[in-house]
């Protein structure tokens, strides 16, 4: 199978970042090609969101980044780093009225597998495949939000 790096995006460790991110995403795998992003879109979000509450990338100056690879014509891994934190992100079984605790549940059931890993800077890096092949209509996006160093 073969790997292409497609880009590295960086973003600012705050809520507002989950949209940016998404759309970049989104952006980036379109113009390699790939029909359905939605998956990608969808995980980039909920592992924005769980850097940006659970790690000390979401304190100010905190930063987020996104590394994106096409793994083949119809698989794409979506790897976000954070700045690191005192644990290690772990599925958690939420009760029906807690608000929190679904992300990397909603990773497990979007993704082909997924993963943690610890990167050289002292960050976590939490990675997942998803697959791109569903034929779905890509608008034209606006890079000009995207930070995009490939």
């Amino acid at each position: 199978m073969r790997e292409v790096f497609l880009a590295e995006l960086v973003f600012p460790g705050v809520s507002r970042s989950v949209s940016t991110a998404r759309h970049c995403v989104g952006h980036v795998l379109t113009m390699a090609g790939h029909l359905d992003v939605s998956g990608a879109q969808l995980v980039v979000s909920e592992l924005i969101g769980n850097a940006v509450v659970h790690t000390i990338s979401g304190l100010p100056g905190g930063l987020v980044a996104v590394d994106i690879t096409a793994v083949g014509d119809d698989l794409a891994r979506i790897d976000v780093i954070d700045g690191g934190s005192a644990t290690v992100p772990r599925m958690r079984e939420p009760t029906e009225t807690d608000p929190r605790g679904r992300g990397l549940r909603i990773v497990e059931e979007t993704a082909v597998r997924w993963g943690v890993r610890g990167d050289a800077c002292g960050g976590t890096a939490v990675w997942a495949e998803v697959l791109t092949v569903e034929s779905t209509p890509a608008g034209a996006a606006d890079l000009s939000v995207c930070n995009v160093a490939s």
